[in-house]
């Protein structure tokens, strides 16, 4: 809500090419407190003033010789590029009225005035054009806070994919399909997966045989929306030789909690394996001496 001194403060406009009703309207609007009033008997001044200084109500006269009302908010439309004139018309012709608020005006008064009358219709008037511009300045807020916090998001993923792929050999994403959306590193060559096949590839070439208890393991992690931390599943190449991956993912939702895929990272650790198995394979024959076995 406005608080008084906000209505009080807002720069209003008097035109009518009468020296007496300027003057009229003047003293009663000081009267009432208002503090920024300007007035003009030139009609073909208003725009000029307007452009300057935005007015937050304009009251204005219809009938002026040489440039009438109606022609002055034909002039204010150029200005107002969202279609809201905030005028409210003064005029003696009952016929006029309807004709000014097709033409954009927001309210009117008659000739001769009612003092009383006049000041409700500016205040009410003043209220509803300031409360509409403090929305509209925070829906810009807003929107500009949504922009930057997106960019921050942006970032924030940059650095998160730059981390990952230092981290690990690749960087993958799955759409709800389980087809590949977004890969980043070798993932292709380390999965046998078709050069020709990565857009929309749902899975893997007949490249090796993998292991098919830790396949189905993995493939139930995913169908299951469950995140797994540094699986660890191999494959038989075509030589003979074993090929242990290591991948950690975890599932996506949108806004609305509806799953939309997989994300996650992944690296060969095969040498990091073999080293482990040589390892377990000493500490066992280092054992056997200890006991006596050997």
């Amino acid at each position: 809500m406005l608080d008084a001194a906000e209505i009080l403060k807002a720069r209003i406009l008097i035109v009518d090419d009468q020296k007496a009703n300027v003057l009229l309207l003047e003293q009663m609007l000081r009267n009432a407190g208002y503090m920024h009033i300007t007035s003009t008997m030139d009609p073909h001044a208003v725009c000029p003033l307007h452009l300057a200084h935005r007015y937050h109500l304009i009251l204005l006269d219809l009938q002026m010789p040489d440039m009438d009302g109606f022609q002055v908010m034909e002039g204010l439309k150029e200005i107002e590029t969202t279609g809201y004139l905030p005028v409210l018309v003064i005029t003696a012709q009952p016929a006029h009225k309807l004709r000014a608020l097709q033409a954009g005006a927001k309210d009117f008064v008659s000739k001769p005035f009612d003092l009383i009358e006049v000041q409700t219709r500016i205040h009410n008037m003043l209220e509803v054009r300031l409360l509409y511009q403090k929305l509209d300045n925070y829906n810009k807020i807003l929107e500009q806070t949504v922009l930057e916090r997106t960019a921050e998001l942006r970032e924030s993923e940059a650095r998160f994919k730059s981390l990952t792929e230092l981290s690990s050999d690749w960087y993958w994403e799955q759409d709800s399909q389980g087809k590949f959306t977004k890969i980043s590193g070798p993932v292709i060559e380390m999965l046998g997966i078709a050069t020709d096949d990565t857009s929309g590839v749902s899975g893997v070439a007949a490249t090796g045989r993998w292991n098919e208890a830790e396949r189905a393991q993995l493939n139930d992690n995913i169908a299951n929306r469950r995140p797994f931390l540094d699986f660890v599943y191999s494959r038989t190449n075509a030589d003979g030789t074993l090929q242990y991956l290591q991948v950690s993912g975890e599932p996506m939702f949108d806004s609305t909690s509806l799953f939309i895929g997989y994300r996650g990272i992944g690296m060969d650790v095969t040498d990091r394996m073999h080293r482990d198995q040589e390892e377990r394979h000493l500490r066992g024959d280092t054992n056997k001496i200890v006991d006596g076995t050997d």
